[in-house]
């Protein structure tokens, strides 16, 4: 029998992707992957930085598996690792430290460690200087969509964010190896991609001139794909919406209409102080590119409130903007002073107390958007992938979600099953952000 493995993700869709292809390096080379439980030979914790508590997240998560076998070996992997400034080669928990850009290196680097007598720590940093890591996937642990992993690093440096330090610069991954993981994906029968990356609009940037290849080349080559029956995209940055961008994906039938287009603050001085290469107006520009030419698309965001020296006004300003964009869905972030970034030593950092009442009238707000959004759903038809059975009141149903991304429930029957593509005419809610309603067709 193999060594048993059992591997533990904290944080982002990237560091889920790689922990899955990890795994998968792991299993082809024979080890026998277990639950993150006691009884484990190793344990690989792939961390999370974005904030000081993602930190002890990985910090807790590294002891905890040291605690469940003594006698394990405990490799900490990913971006805790890169910027923890050296505090985890002390830690007598950690035996193996993988930085980004190590993880395809895996089986080696833990083959070469279980060879030594000694057992003296391994210590393997990212080289800021290396090309994109070959990390692939032909399977994953949702059953029908696939997220795949196309770029990593940035180049945007905002202040509040260690990623830049932690991830390195903007790397992005040849169409070619990406198309691969399509063809291998499509092949086992997964009918949706989502392309993922740490700053994914700059997909292509470091490429060399002859090869001007972009994130929409990207998409255009993946909906070639047969079998592949809808793309979905990460988070994007509003300087990629351009009318081209649109009027292009507009015209491309398996491009789902979601997108999270990131903006932070709704409001100017703010978004100044972070480093946002953007300010309200024109973001609120983009938002109007994508609805002149998708119709309804569901727009999300990410909000960050409390940045250093927001006042009532700036905030009210953030709030107002929010409101007028009437998003699908927006993610509030209370802000999180990170070690190591321009906005931790900012003047002006406000108290836990006046970022939780912020975060509350954003949480209301938000609330009220998602069922305005769901609401004008109903009388109109979904494109709903089945994803799971579920019971919901002692009865049988199947749970979804349409293109835009809306949670879409139908009874069980005969003639439509898990990952089915079928039309539902949006009805009623069956529960809160759960809609339902008559099935028009199976594709």
């Amino acid at each position: 029998m193999g060594k048993k493995v059992a591997l533990h993700n904290l944080g982002c869709k990237v560091n889920a992707y790689e922990v899955e292809a990890m795994q998968q390096l792991l299993e082809e080379a024979g080890y026998e992957i277990v639950p993150f439980e006691p009884g484990a030979d190793v344990y690989l914790i792939n961390t999370c930085t974005v904030t000081n508590i993602a930190d002890r997240k990985s910090r807790q998560m590294l002891h905890k598996a040291k605690k469940m076998n003594p006698d394990a070996i405990v490799i900490a992997a990913g971006c805790y690792v890169q910027t923890d400034e050296g505090k985890l080669d002390k830690d007598e928990a950690v035996d193996l430290i993988l930085g980004n850009n190590q993880k395809g290196n895996i089986v080696q680097v833990l083959e070469e460690y279980e060879q030594q007598h000694t057992k003296q720590k391994h210590v393997l940093k990212i080289n800021q200087t290396k090309e994109y890591e070959e990390l692939a996937i032909d399977h994953t642990a949702e059953h029908v969509r696939a997220y795949i992993k196309v770029q990593d690093g940035c180049n945007q440096f905002c202040t509040y964010c260690i990623i830049p330090y932690a991830r390195g610069r903007v790397r992005s991954r040849k169409i070619a190896h990406v198309m691969d993981e399509v063809h291998a994906l499509a092949a086992k029968g997964y009918k949706e991609v989502v392309l993922t990356g740490i700053h994914l609009s700059s997909y292509g940037v470091d490429f060399p001139a002859e090869e001007k290849e972009t994130l929409l080349s990207l998409i255009r080559a993946v909906h070639e794909v047969e079998g592949i029956e809808r793309i979905r995209l990460g988070s994007l940055e509003p300087g990629i919406i351009t009318e081209e961008f649109v009027q292009s994906i507009a015209a491309l039938p398996k491009m789902c209409p979601h997108f999270h287009l990131s903006l932070q603050s709704g409001c100017d001085t703010t978004l100044e102080r972070m480093n946002r290469r953007y300010r309200s107006a024109e973001y609120a520009e983009k938002c109007g590119l994508l609805r002149k030419y998708l119709g309804n698309p569901a727009l999300t965001t990410d909000v960050i409130v409390g940045f250093p020296m927001e006042t009532e006004e700036d905030f009210q300003d953030s709030y107002d903007f929010v409101e007028s964009i009437h998003f699908y869905e927006t993610h509030i972030f209370k802000y999180s002073r990170r070690h190591g970034t321009k906005a931790a030593a900012m003047s002006g950092q406000l108290t836990e107390a006046q970022k939780a009442v912020r975060s509350d009238k954003m949480l209301a707000l938000n609330e009220q958007h998602a069922k305005e959004y769901e609401k004008s759903m109903l009388g109109g038809k979904l494109k709903v992938l089945l994803e799971e059975e579920v019971e919901i009141n002692g009865e049988q149903w199947y749970i979804g979600h349409s293109m835009e991304y809306i949670k879409t429930a139908v009874k069980k029957q005969d003639n439509y099953s898990v990952n089915d593509i079928i039309t539902v005419k949006a009805e009623e809610f069956l529960e809160e952000h759960t809609l339902t309603g008559e099935v028009l067709g199976v594709e």
